[in-house]
C-alpha cells in the first residue's frame, strides 16, 4: 500500500492487487518507526491522519544484559533528537494506508492482478509472485518465535522503551498509549520455538507470572490486555530482487531478526528508494528497464545486508553459552553507555535506515 501510494505520487497509473488477510482475532502487533519511515508516511499523506493514540514517541531506551547492572541507554534529548523512534498500531497502520489509497489520485484496486510495465512484489515473507518467478530465497531458520501482545502496567510508561538481551530470548517492552494511555506497552518476545508456544497458550496468570520473572518488575505489574500472537523468525535474502518489469520489496526480499525492530522500517526504505530512482530516470528509459531497477538493488544492498549482519551477530553474541561471550556482550554495553558521542551515531544511524 505505501508502494502504491508513493509512485502515484510520481504521477503514475498504479493499480494494486490481491485483499488484506482476514483475521481471526484483532492486530495485536506494535511496530517501531524509526524518523525516515515517518518521514515518508508523512508525505503520503498517513501520518498525521493516525489517531493520536495509535502512535506513541519514544524518548528513552533501557537495554539490560545479562547480569546485573550490564546497561545501555539512549535518551533523545541527549542525542538531539525529537524522538529515538514512534511506536505505531499496526492495525491503524494499516488502516490509514487503506484509506489514503481510496482517495488517492491514479490508483485503482484490482484484485485479480493486471499487466503493467513494472510489477512491484511486495506480498510478505511466503510471496507467491516470487515463487512463480524462480526466485530462491534462501532462509536461516532461528528455532525461535516472536511472541506479541498488549499489556497494561500500573506503572506510567514514560516513553520509555524497554528491552532485555538474555541467552535464551530477547524481550523488548514498546510504550504504547492502548488500551491506556501512558500505562501501556507492546511486547514482542523472542523465545525458543517450544517455549513460545507454551506462553501463547498457557492462561492469563501464568502468562505474567512468566512476565513479572523475565522483566523482574522494572516495569510495573504487567497484565495480558487482549490475545497473544507468534511467527516464525529466520534470517532471509532474495537471491534477486529485481529483474525486467519486476522488483522486490519488503518481507518479499528480505527477513530480519525483529531485535532491532527494524522489519518495517526496511521495507518502507525500500520503497521510497524506489520511488527516488523512479523519479530520476531517463524519461526514455521504460520503468521496467532492468538497468533502472539494478540502481535500485544496488542503493539498499549495503543497508540490508548491514542490518541483517547487525541483528544476526547480536542474537548470535548472547545466545553464546560460554562465559567469555557472556563477559564480552556484558562489558560491551558498559562500555557504549560510557560513550556518548558513540552512542548518538548509533541513534542517527538506526533513525535513518
Amino acid at each position: 500500500m505505501a508502494a502504491a501510494l508513493a509512485l502515484a505520487r510520481l504521477g503514475l497509473s498504479v493499480a494494486w492487487t490481491g485483499q488484506a488477510a482476514a483475521r481471526a482475532v484483532p492486530d495485536v502487533r506494535t511496530y517501531a518507526l524509526n524518523e525516515r519511515s515517518v518521514r515518508l508516511l508523512q508525505t503520503l499523506r498517513v501520518w498525521d491522519a493516525l489517531p493520536a493514540d495509535a502512535r506513541t514517541a519514544v524518548r528513552a531506551i533501557r537495554v539490560e544484559g545479562d547480569r546485573p547492572g550490564a546497561t545501555l541507554h539512549f535518551s533523545a534529548d541527549r542525542s538531539g533528537v525529537e524522538a529515538l523512534g514512534w511506536i505505531v498500531d499496526a492495525a491503524e497502520l494499516e488502516a490509514g494506508l487503506g484509506a489514503a489509497l481510496r482517495y488517492a489520485a491514479h490508483v485503482s484496486h484490482l484484485p485479480d492482478g493486471a499487466d503493467a510495465a513494472l510489477q512491484v512484489l511486495a506480498e510478505g515473507r511466503a510471496s507467491p509472485a516470487r515463487t512463480r518467478l524462480g526466485v530462491a530465497m534462501p532462509s536461516h531458520a532461528y528455532g525461535q518465535r516472536g511472541l506479541a501482545a498488549r499489556l497494561l502496567t500500573d506503572r506510567g510508561h514514560e516513553g520509555v522503551a524497554r528491552q532485555w538481551f538474555r541467552a535464551s530470548d530477547v524481550l523488548a517492552l514498546l510504550p504504547f498509549d492502548r488500551p491506556q494511555p501512558g500505562h501501556a506497552f507492546g511486547l514482542v518476545w523472542s523465545l525458543p520455538e517450544e517455549r513460545a508456544l507454551a506462553l501463547q497458550q498457557c492462561d492469563a496468570a501464568a502468562f505474567e507470572a512468566e512476565l513479572a520473572q523475565a522483566t523482574g518488575g522494572a516495569a510495573g505489574t504487567l497484565r495480558l490486555a487482549g490475545e497473544r500472537a507468534t511467527w516464525p523468525l529466520a534470517l532471509a535474502h532474495a537471491e534477486a530482487v529485481c529483474g525486467p518489469g519486476w522488483v522486490l520489496l519488503g518481507d518479499a526480499a528480505h527477513l530480519v531478526h525483529p531485535l532491532a525492530g527494524q522489519g518495517l522500517n526496511l521495507g518502507l526504505a525500500d520503497v521510497a528508494v524506489l520511488a527516488e530512482q523512479l523519479a530520476a530516470r531517463e524519461p526514455w528509459r521504460p520503468l521496467g528497464d532492468e538497468r533502472l531497477l539494478r540502481r535500485y538493488a544496488r542503493a539498499r544492498l549495503l543497508p540490508v545486508q548491514a542490518m541483517g549482519f547487525v541483528t544476526d551477530g547480536l542474537l548470535q553474541l548472547f545466545a553464546h553459552p560460554s562465559p567469555m561471550a557472556r563477559e564480552l556482550r556484558n562489558r560491551g554495553l558498559d562500555l557504549v553507555d560510557r560513550l556518548p558521542l558513540l552512542k548518538r551515531a548509533l541513534v542517527r544511524q538506526a533513525m535513518d535506515r
